[in-house]
């Protein structure tokens, strides 16, 4: 099997109907889709239960209980059984060819072991590249070099090699249920490359009740994935001078939280590290204050 559409889901049926469509109308169809319930309180199981019995593509559902993205993505890794994993979020869908352009693309770079996958573009519904257009078509580079040295604004859509994604799972750290997934593609970045290709493949809309939305109040609640991201931001190569020290302040950001009398921080790079306590002070007053109204 070519392909793992996967999404983990969190009381999303009022929405994922759309997605499953989507996927019915894919021209390849050498693909499971595979959800996985993080703790759902409403209807979604019984829906995905409906799907699955209309017998129009190769669904699986695994229930867990709610312990964030990171680790429904995890589970999804040691369960998914295509080649390639692609994570389609339970508010997005697809475009009818979206498998078949990254099986095309992948299908040039399949042999090469320096690369991780291949990545299409997000667009809005109207049809916008997410992140404004851009004047390229191939890009074979590093998530970091996509952002930092290509300068590509807004999120892509990237199709993972299952075995690379096994060689880099999210830490778990107890208590704490928010990651942000450039923790993991920054560190695989470290190894491996992709193919992007500019064609429009995955359609967004960002809701209100998405992770986007709250994203300062998650990272608080989730300090230590938050400080060890922007840690890992000031020593990783690729990774410019300006966003070394925004990574210094936004370390320091959260820092406050999970380690108020300063023992068992993470190591930094001394320099950008200084830099960065005062602002990073400031910042974490500010979001104190904002959070608390």
């Amino acid at each position: 099997m070519l392909f793992t559409v996967f999404t983990p889901a969190y009381n999303r049926a009022y929405i994922i109907g759309k997605l499953y469509e989507s996927l019915c109308t894919q021209t390849l169809r050498d693909f499971e889709w595979l959800v996985v319930d993080d703790g759902s309180t409403d209807n979604t199981s019984q829906l995905i239960a409906e799907f699955s019995r209309q017998n129009k593509i190769a669904i699986r559902y695994i229930r867990q209980e709610n312990g964030g993205k990171h680790r429904a993505i995890n589970r999804g890794v040691k369960e998914a059984r295509g080649e390639l994993f692609f994570i389609v979020d339970s508010d997005d869908y697809l475009t009818n060819n979206a498998l078949e352009r990254l099986a095309f693309h992948y299908g040039e770079v399949k042999g090469d072991p320096s690369f991780c996958g291949v990545s299409g573009l997000r667009k809005f519904p109207d049809g916008r590249k997410i992140g404004g257009e851009e004047n390229w078509k191939i890009l074979d580079c590093t998530s970091l070099e996509f952002r930092y040295k290509f300068n590509s604004r807004g999120d892509a859509a990237e199709a993972y090699k299952r075995s690379v994604l096994k060689e880099f799972p999210f830490p778990e750290f107890p208590g704490e249920r928010f990651c942000a997934e450039s923790l993991v593609w920054n560190r695989i970045a470290q190894k491996f490359k992709l193919r992007y290709f500019y064609e429009k493949i995955y359609v967004c809309e960002y809701r209100n009740d998405g992770l986007t939305a709250s994203s300062v109040r998650l990272r608080r609640s989730s300090p230590t994935y938050s400080t060890t991201i922007y840690s890992e931001l000031l020593c990783f190569r690729g990774v410019p001078v300006k966003i070394k020290l925004r990574s210094a302040i936004n370390f320091w950001r959260f820092a406050f939280i999970k380690f108020p009398k300063f023992e068992g921080i993470p190591k930094t790079r001394g320099f950008f590290s200084i830099l960065g306590i005062i602002p990073g002070f400031l910042m974490f007053m500010r979001d104190r204050n904002t959070l608390k109204k």
